[in-house]
């Protein structure tokens, strides 16, 4: 079952599918987050947004890494997932959003954040744990971190 974060959905409310993907760009120690200017002020989150009808997941995920860092990125699996649900006021609707995450890897910065509204942020992994708005995004970076490490010894060949 896909956990859901935020506010629970409203009786009575209809609410939109909006697939969605987003990405843990993890380099070293350090994990790129986007910065996104809202009503409320600024806000940490994992880049990634909507996937377009017509789009897949890791093509949509490419293209609002860029638009919202200015960096390209290679993805190497998908983590996990989450549903929220929420309005969405520069659609003004009603979304129930299924948020696909990514492990990726950040490429080159090839400029600024294209999307206005948005910059990229560098931080240390663990600080971004606390940093991170979406609750959905801060899980799934936990999940990520607390994750058993495989063991870096090289396995036992047969022995003579």
């Amino acid at each position: 079952m896909i956990p859901r974060y935020g506010t629970p959905p409203r009786r009575g409310t209809a609410y939109r599918a909006r697939p969605g993907a987003y990405a843990l760009l993890i380099r070293d120690d350090r994990i790129l987050l986007t910065v996104q200017e809202t009503r409320e002020g600024e806000e940490v989150q994992l880049p990634g947004g909507g996937i377009d009808p017509g789009e897949s997941a890791r093509p949509a995920l490419l293209r609002e890494i860029l638009e919202e860092t200015g960096y390209s990125a290679s993805i190497l699996r998908r983590l996990t997932a989450w549903r929220e649900f929420t309005w969405m006021p520069d659609y003004e609707r009603h979304a129930e959003k299924l948020c696909h995450v990514y492990l990726a890897r950040p490429g080159l910065r090839l400029g600024p954040a294209r999307e206005t509204g948005h910059h990229a942020l560098w931080l240390p992994v663990a600080m971004a744990r606390e940093r991170i708005a979406q609750e959905g995004g801060r899980r799934a970076l936990a999940r990520w971190l607390d994750r058993p490490r495989q063991a870096t010894a090289p396995a036992a060949f047969g022995r003579s």
